[in-house]
């Protein structure tokens, strides 16, 4: 695998900026939409290369945030829900609300689709893009994938067995993007923004599928602590975005479930304890 990533957002030094950095600037965990995921209502992914745009716009003001964060404090700390989904969406919504940076309008956000008394679905977000004066509908997800058996599309799962990566996928397709207006505009693009961290079981060796984003770094997990466990630390909830500059909990002695850091590296292990079982065969 790739020894070397462009992470950018590692150069600041608030905790809430750096994952703000990382909302911003983190590639997809997916570079393409999978062969096996047969498409309702078609969706797009950005390119990396847009990713890295926006965050070279956004700069200074990411740089005037890292000394005086307290806006983005404020804006964060109206979230009640301790959810890093939640938490991912507060930080995009504040960055599109700074539409000096970018080319979009935000029009709306968590707009609910009502059909009579049935609410029918929601809407992340309804964006203006100036540029090319179309009305696109963004869903965003923050997720954590950890394959097993092949690798193959169906073997990626969440932390709750029940999340499963080809599971989401669907979701889009048929139900998140099944709308074809919001706000008595109709909608001419649609983008899935899934950024997060993928991990690969620790001592089972495939090869990777042509979808999983070569540009974002890949973890590993497994039920044991990893070869050469020296100096990882686990992270707290938050840091799952982006981990803080400095460690932020002792060296790990005892290992319960989490995701862990080796301190002087950016090496990420996914620790996960019995009954969640890996699948050894297709």
């Amino acid at each position: 695998m790739q020894s070397a990533y462009e992470e950018p957002w590692l150069q600041f030094y608030h905790p809430i900026v750096r994952q703000l950095g990382f909302a911003i600037a983190s590639p997809n965990i997916l570079c393409a939409l999978p062969c096996d995921l047969v498409l309702t209502h078609k969706f797009q992914l950005h390119s990396d290369e847009i990713w890295q745009q926006h965050f070279e716009d956004y700069l200074p003001r990411l740089r005037e945030l890292d000394v005086n964060p307290r806006p983005l404090l404020e804006f964060v700390a109206q979230l009640k829900s301790t959810r890093l989904g939640l938490r991912f969406e507060m930080l995009i919504w504040f960055w599109l609300q700074d539409s000096a940076y970018h080319p979009y309008q935000l029009l709306g956000h968590s707009i609910q689709i009502i059909e009579g008394a049935k609410t029918l679905g929601e809407l992340d977000f309804l964006i203006y893009h100036r540029d090319f004066k179309r009305i696109e509908h963004w869903e965003i997800a923050l997720k954590y994938y950890l394959a097993e058996a092949d690798y193959r599309f169906e073997h990626w799962y969440g932390l709750n067995r029940s999340d499963r990566l080809a599971r989401k996928m669907l979701h889009f397709t048929e139900k998140q993007f099944q709308f074809q207006q919001a706000l008595q505009h109709d909608i001419e693009a649609r983008f899935c923004m899934l950024k997060g961290q993928l991990y690969l079981p620790q001592n089972m060796q495939h090869t990777l599928p042509a979808w999983v984003n070569p540009a974002r770094r890949i973890g590993h997990w497994g039920h044991q602590q990893p070869e050469q466990s020296l100096g990882y630390y686990r992270l707290q909830r938050h840091e799952w975005i982006c981990a803080n500059l400095q460690p932020s909990s002792e060296t790990a002695q005892w290992w319960t479930d989490g995701l862990y850091k080796q301190q002087f590296h950016q090496h990420y292990y996914m620790f996960r304890k019995a009954p969640y079982l890996m699948r050894v065969n297709a």
